[in-house]
């Protein structure tokens, strides 16, 4: 068991309480701060208009900052499958984590287990689905990057969280970097499209952004935005998980 739960109660939320038989997602955020105390600060802070329910510290402290009974302020705008504004129907877990922008690092072992941990007992709380634990890049593809690559999806998939392909890696190796014809790349733009991505037709910077969060994601060794025969036979797989 991981210890016992802080509390450091945001005032950024959603009243009236919300219906918690509607809560069906889980997103995973990082920080992007640099400083655990800064982004904890910003969390809480009323002006910030941003929170989440819970948050995470390298040491795998784990702060309960909004009530699950409440929505927190942390999808913003977002799409998956056929639902909008996730913020209602999702619990929202940051990981102190700098970031992209400042200096991306590897997740603690300690935050992977408390995160394992919580989020088990939420699956089992609410009855999520596989397919419906995401990242804010999934749901956002178009602003977001987070939790980025270096969050571990294979491993939390292994512990029945999230989804992942389980392809053989030396048969997808093989296939990387090989072209796919038009007539694969409308299939691929499909398979991404029923695993639950937002897909916007006729946006070339939008299908680069799209294709990124997707390779960071399920094929975290190259994120170029470019579809390949690696990336059709990854969401072909994953598109058949339901």
């Amino acid at each position: 068991m991981f210890a016992k739960i802080a509390i450091n109660y945001s005032p950024n939320f959603t009243t009236p309480a919300r219906n918690l038989k509607n809560i069906k997602y889980i997103v995973f955020h990082y920080t992007g701060m640099s400083s655990e105390t800064k982004a904890i600060n910003r969390l809480t802070d009323v002006k910030s208009k941003v929170s989440c329910h819970y948050f995470i510290k390298k040491n795998g402290q784990i702060i309960l900052m909004v009530p699950e009974k409440y929505e927190a302020w942390h999808a913003g705008v977002s799409k998956w499958k056929r639902d909008s504004f996730l913020n209602k129907t999702s619990i929202g877990i940051e990981l102190s984590n700098k970031g992209h922008r400042l200096r991306y690092e590897k997740y603690s072992k300690k935050q992977i287990y408390s995160l394992i941990k919580l989020t088990k007992k939420l699956i089992k709380k609410f009855n999520i689905k596989s397919p419906n634990i995401i990242g804010h890049s999934d749901i956002a593809f178009d602003r977001k990057i987070d939790p980025g690559e270096k969050f571990p999806w294979e491993l939390l998939s292994n512990k029945k969280i999230g989804i992942w392909h389980n392809i053989n890696k030396k048969k997808l190796f093989k296939l990387r970097k090989k072209k796919l014809t038009q007539i694969e790349q409308i299939k691929c733009l499909k398979f991404i499209k029923k695993i639950g991505y937002f897909v916007k037709k006729n946006n070339k910077s939008n299908y680069i952004k799209l294709f990124k969060n997707f390779q960071r994601r399920f094929r975290q060794e190259l994120i170029n935005g470019i579809l390949d025969q690696e990336c059709l036979i990854i969401a072909e797989k994953l598109s058949k998980i339901k």
